[in-house]
């Protein structure tokens, strides 16, 4: 298959020639392995700010940053001038940023910038030229620029303060050049491997089978429940097109398995639809127990050799709500889970101790699941 062969195969894709409904397409559920986003971090410098940066007695580390900065320029601190040195205009920050793939030298790239010291503020400054090295400790991109801080803090003399979103990180759109190219293995070897986001046989067999039919027998071969493994063409200016065609390709995604997730903090739960119940009855109630001390004094007569004593009186009640027993048929499904519960006015909470009851019982053919 040439070069025009993977043009028009790609043109009636996105034209909408193949059928697209109740189908996923493989960019959305796969990626393509080598082709990833990596992570950058630098520390530096923000200069500018309004008497809210670090402290010179909690932070020390900008106190050095900024006499290694500026013994760089030629200006050289004695030990007693940096201990005199207070600078409240300067913070320590971490700055961190993602290299996307295939980034060349001279993009630009947006940055995240995070205090490190006890600044109270980073509105209004200014990053300085700021290394930015990958795992490898490379240096992969330089940044600096004027920070954008969606926070901000004010406060009195007495004491009160006003501190809205974060006022210590910031951002710097395109704050960031590319210096390095990071080598991935796209144009290594004739073949592309497309990894599923999540994993699952049914949906890399299929993956294959929808290439297989689109490109030809034998394109794509699944390797495990993760991979799938796609015979490109050598020539770097044909895999680009090929993979532009493959990850266009849809097919019809396998349903997920049974679960019922529960929230135990929040009391949120959800149920996916393969869920299935077997002939079941459930009874739910609550058995409420008040306890009232009341504080009673005797006093004794005046001519008695008796004395005063506290008495506690203690009141209890039990109290049983009334319960409604519910039925599930055999095979019900979700809606009939939910209308089941609804009905006798089950709280989340309510729903979550059935839910483990039915499980516990055998009747719940779920993965029950609680975070």
């Amino acid at each position: 298959m040439n070069l025009k062969h993977y043009a028009l195969l790609l043109m009636l894709i996105l034209t909408g020639f193949f059928p697209l409904a109740h189908a996923e397409r493989i960019k959305d559920i796969a990626s393509i392995e080598g082709v990833r986003v990596n992570q950058l971090v630098g520390y530096g410098l923000v200069v500018g700010l309004d008497k809210s940066g670090d402290s010179s007695t909690s932070s020390p580390t900008s106190k050095q940053s900024l006499a290694s900065m500026l013994k760089r320029f030629g200006v050289t601190l004695s030990p007693e001038d940096l201990k005199q040195l207070k600078a409240k205009n300067i913070a320590t920050v971490a700055v961190q940023a993602d290299l996307p793939a295939f980034s060349k030298p001279g993009m630009a790239i947006d940055v995240t910038v995070s205090s490190i010291g006890d600044a109270k503020s980073l509105r209004g400054g200014s990053l300085l030229m700021t290394p930015l090295k990958g795992a490898d400790g490379e240096t992969y991109a330089i940044a600096q620029g004027n920070l954008v801080v969606g926070g901000m803090a004010a406060s009195g003399k007495d004491g009160s303060s006003v501190t809205v979103n974060n006022p210590s990180a910031g951002r710097i759109s395109n704050g960031a050049l590319v210096e390095r190219v990071v080598p991935t293995s796209f144009s290594d070897s004739d073949t592309l491997v497309f990894n599923l986001h999540r994993a699952d046989f049914t949906t890399a067999n299929r993956m294959a089978e929808a290439i297989n039919k689109l490109l030809g027998a034998n394109t794509a071969r699944p390797i495990d429940a993760t991979s799938v493994r796609v015979n490109a063409p050598s020539d770097l200016a044909q895999k680009v097109m090929f993979a532009s065609v493959v990850e266009n390709v849809t097919l019809d995604m396998d349903e997920e398995p049974a679960r019922v997730i529960v929230n135990s903090r929040t009391g949120t739960v959800v149920i996916s639809n393969k869920v299935r119940v077997s002939p079941a009855a459930v009874s739910h109630g609550s058995l409420v127990v008040t306890i009232d001390e009341n504080i009673n004094v005797s006093q004794p007569n005046p001519l008695s050799q008796g004395q005063t004593a506290v008495t506690p009186q203690s009141n209890v009640k039990v109290k049983e709500e009334k319960n409604r027993m519910f039925a599930f048929k055999p095979g019900v499904s979700l809606d009939a889970i939910v209308n089941a519960v609804n009905e006798v006015g089950a709280a989340p909470s309510d729903l979550v101790a059935i839910l483990e009851a039915l499980k516990s019982a055998g009747a719940l053919h779920a993965e029950l699941i609680i975070i």
